[in-house]
């Protein structure tokens, strides 16, 4: 029976396969924000096992009930972080996505070596200049990575939010540029839309959620 699930996965494999990579090169993050745990529950069921949110409360609050219900589970980080909210996101995250600035890098370094647990990072990249956006500019990514190395922070590559209205490949294709240049391995980049753009530019982690669980309320 096909399933959202499958078919996202299918489509990943597809878009690997287009780029001679293995589909298993590509994490797919089940983005369950805002979805109550009856909604997640159907996926974990299946086997999948890694899922992004973007509210640390809400992460906390929803995932203290599955994790005891389910082994292996893997959370992601999707949103922004506020600085103050740095020790609750290293307790709660494997992984986080929204790295974009010093005063955030600062206190997760003070988070990480107090909770004596180091939690990957994505920097978030402005990739289109964009105003209204977080994320570190381009010109800023040098000095970031260079903080992080020194507070403990553990970069495991970039991320980033291509603008709207806009074929998003190029983006791709800068963000994938820049981790080169930066000896970095993985990139976070692809979302329900435009996931298999991302896969066939490199993008190790795609952040799905619509496709799998349907338009928000």
């Amino acid at each position: 029976m096909t399933t959202p699930l499958t078919e996202t996965k299918a489509r990943i494999a597809a878009a690997a396969q287009l780029s001679r990579r293995k589909p298993d090169d590509v994490t797919l993050i089940a983005v369950s924000k805002t979805h109550p745990v009856d909604a997640i529950r159907p996926l974990l069921d299946a086997g999948h096992r890694v899922f992004g949110e973007n509210r640390v409360q809400e992460a906390a609050e929803k995932w203290d009930v599955l994790r005891r219900e389910y082994d292996g589970v893997e959370l992601h980080l999707v949103g922004q972080l506020q600085s103050k909210k740095a020790d609750d996101a290293v307790a709660v995250f494997d992984m986080i996505h929204s790295l974009d600035r010093e005063s955030l890098v600062k206190a997760l370094g003070k988070a990480m070596a107090k909770a004596e647990r180091t939690v990957p990072c994505f920097v978030q990249v402005n990739i289109g200049d964009e105003d209204q956006k977080g994320g570190c500019a381009i010109a800023d990514l040098p000095a970031l990575l260079a903080m992080a190395r020194d507070e403990g922070v553990p970069v495991a590559g970039l991320m980033c939010l291509p603008p709207q209205g806009i074929e998003p490949a190029p983006f791709f294709a800068l963000l994938a540029k820049l981790a080169q240049d930066h000896g970095l391995d993985a990139l976070s980049m692809g979302m329900s839309a435009d996931f298999e753009t991302a896969v066939t530019l490199g993008a190790t982690h795609v952040r799905v959620g619509t496709a799998l669980f349907g338009a928000r309320d």
